[in-house]
């Protein structure tokens, strides 16, 4: 990490922040910000951390993997390049020729530097040791992001796990809240690899290993979050992208190997796995707080070091936030994978401000009738892809799945209600939207066929406005997307009094001038914001209730409540604290403007 900054330094994508900053708000703002300008910002390092009054020794950074610049610089060569060797390796082809197989023999040879590296001696991570009660949780420059956490949360936590038995060993990242200096809570959700290994112990009622690592190569923290199958190591995926070793070495307190150069281990125990406390809130990467929800914490036996450690560190909340950046090698490093369970798959794309998990584009090479809803269910039926809520297909004569403009027309110029398919399956555990934790609506659209005629008069926003406004006395604001297509969206605002259904039904007699509707709240949107507003529809509806499909299309994607016989807690927006922001403005470490703020509804 430490030569990775000095790199940054001399590619001149590094800040440092000499002011002093508070660990409370101030960090998490800056860098939240910083992460939202053009290409990504600079990374971030805050030499003088403090909480109140007291000063800590260990810098920030944050906002490392910020960009596709430093993300290469991470990697050390082009995404694209790991990922056609990934190709490369999963193809079918046996070849004929000497050179052919001697070429294949060598790279199968090479993988051998894919397995990790164990010792029994001790790494830099281990310089510094400070056992039980020394080993304070509070000595760790540990962010409070957002007011309205439940405290402060440890969120670049590269969290190692094993099996019961030994035999399957596992890094994933999840947020680890501080409940006091020897407690951590362990924010893995129920479909995740680690909760699956404590199932185990929990079944058999003996204590559960779990050490956390914090900063070294940057390399691990992405492998953390890599969606590897269940059972396959993810520091694998760091040999090979490396080509060498990852070099371990053994916790002291407990069984588990962890890097030799990390920043900080936090090793430790579930001691008693049927054990829970109650964790959250916390602000998301959704944009949303996830709520307070009982789970599993670790008692902390040790905290190890280098003598010169970073404390490494990310904000998450409403996008563009880290995972832009960092969720771009896993697309492309992960597409020859997708494609062995559905091989007619071309290209994908998540977009950031569907969140990921929320929205989902496929490019297929469509041979049948029925082939992209195959692909729809092969892709509900792949690993994390399982968890997607909204997948939209098009065919292999679509534009680009970057070029959004292009995209939009090319759907929408063949959007029919009949090729959108609605199913139920699981969903991540941060989805707020459905009426039942967990599972929900899913939305598939098949947009691979033939262009389609226009259908609907298109008037100017104003005078459709009055229209609205007339047969939707709660309308607010409006405004259209695609006008040159055949299936225009209109976008509206309003200020909700009735269910969903009422307003669907009061906009039927406007058919002739409306094909997709999809409706936003007063409170904190834009209609003229398409880019935030993406973001708020993909996370606010579930489809099985919220697509009403009645001579026109019909999305409600407001908040839910018991107006709509939703009985679920409905969670707050992601906010900055405007006294937070007000500090670092007289500071000089704020200098963005109003209409920056509104742009990315900060």
């Amino acid at each position: 990490m430490q030569r990775f900054i000095e790199r940054l330094k001399e590619l001149g994508e590094l800040r440092v922040i000499d002011e002093a900053t508070d660990v409370y708000l101030e960090i998490a703002h800056i860098a939240y910000a910083e992460i939202k300008k053009e290409n990504g910002g600079q990374a971030l390092l805050f030499t003088k951390p403090t909480r109140g009054d007291r000063l800590y020794k260990t810098p920030v950074l944050a906002n490392l993997y910020g960009s596709q610049k430093r993300v290469k610089a991470i990697f050390g060569r082009d995404v694209e390049e790991v990922a056609s060797r990934v190709s490369k390796l999963l193809a079918g082809d046996h070849p004929t020729t000497f050179r052919g197989k001697l070429a294949k023999a060598l790279e199968l040879f090479k993988l051998r530097k894919c397995f990790p590296a164990r010792s029994n001696r001790r790494g830099k991570s281990q310089e510094i040791v400070k056992l039980n009660e020394q080993g304070k949780l509070s000595d760790l420059p540990i962010l409070t992001t957002w007011k309205g956490d439940g405290g402060a949360f440890i969120t670049m936590g590269q969290v190692y796990t094993r099996s019961l038995d030994g035999k399957a060993h596992n890094l994933g990242m999840y947020r680890l809240q501080v409940f006091d200096d020897q407690t951590l809570g362990l924010h893995w959700q129920i479909h995740k690899d680690s909760s699956h290994f404590f199932n185990e112990y929990e079944a058999a009622g003996v204590p559960m290993p779990v050490s956390v690592v914090i900063g070294g190569d940057p390399l691990y923290t992405w492998c953390a979050t890599a969606p590897l199958p269940r059972g396959i190591f993810e520091l694998l995926l760091y040999g090979f992208i490396r080509g060498k070793k990852a070099k371990l070495v053994k916790c002291l307190t407990n069984n588990l190997y962890v890097p030799s150069d990390a920043d900080f281990v936090i090793e430790g125990f579930v001691e008693n796995p049927k054990e829970r406390m109650i964790e959250g809130e916390f602000g998301d990467h959704t944009g949303y707080y996830t709520l307070k929800e009982p789970y599993p914490f670790m008692r902390i036996k040790a905290i190890t070091s280098k003598r010169d450690p970073i404390f490494l560190a990310t904000v998450v909340g409403k996008p563009p936030i880290e995972d832009k950046y960092m969720g771009y090698p896993t697309e492309r490093i992960f597409l020859p994978l997708f494609k062995t369970s559905c091989p007619e798959l071309i290209d994908y794309k998540m977009p950031e401000n569907g969140v990921f998990h929320n929205l989902i584009l496929a490019k297929l090479r469509v041979s049948y009738a029925g082939h992209a809803l195959q692909a729809m269910h092969a892709f509900w039926g792949v690993g994390q892809m399982s968890f997607v809520k909204h997948a939209i297909f098009v065919g292999i004569d679509a534009p680009d799945l970057g070029d959004y403009s292009a995209l939009l027309k090319h759907c929408l110029d063949r959007f029919s209600p009949d090729r959108l398919l609605i199913s139920q399956g699981v969903l991540d555990a941060l989805d707020h939207s459905s009426p039942q934790a967990l599972l929900g609506g899913k939305l598939g659209a098949d947009f691979t066929g033939e262009k389609l005629e226009k259908t609907i008069d298109i008037l100017s926003d104003q005078e459709l406005f009055k229209k609205v406004k007339a047969a939707l006395p709660e309308a607010l604001a409006l405004k259209q997307y695609g006008i040159d297509s055949a299936n225009p969206i209109v976008l509206l605002q309003i200020r909700k009094t009735r269910p969903a259904k009422e307003l669907a039904i009061a906009l039927k007699p406007l058919k002739k001038y409306l094909s997709i509707v999809a409706v936003l709240d007063e409170k904190n949107n834009d209609v003229e914001n398409a880019y935030m507003s993406v973001w708020r529809i993909s996370n606010n509806i579930d489809v099985a209730r919220d697509l009403i499909i009645d001579d026109l299309v019909f999305l409600d994607a407001t908040s839910k409540s018991e107006l709509d016989g939703f009985t679920r807690e409905w969670p707050k927006d992601v906010d900055c604290d405007r006294e937070t922001i007000e500090k670092l403005r007289k500071k000089g470490l704020w200098s963005y403007n109003r209409e920056f703020e509104r742009r990315f509804q900060l």
